[in-house]
């Protein structure tokens, strides 16, 4: 199981975290989310294809500027 961090710079609010939580959770092999508003980071533990994990964030409304994995 990974760690990724993904940066999006369009999180302002609870709604948006959200919004990115519930289309992240339904990404296949996601064990977890979590979205932090002030950092402006979504941290998604588990192991998602990468790039389906940014296409779901983008389905929510929201751009990827950043991905770091750990």
């Amino acid at each position: 199981m990974s760690t990724v961090r993904y940066a999006v710079p369009g999180i302002s609010c609870g709604h948006c975290a959200t919004a990115i939580t519930g289309e992240v959770s339904t990404v296949a092999g996601v064990t977890s989310v979590d979205v932090s508003v002030d950092d402006k980071i979504v941290t998604v533990a588990g192991d998602a294809d990468q790039a389906a994990v940014e296409a779901a964030i983008v389905e929510a409304g929201y751009e990827v500027s950043d991905v770091t994995a750990g």
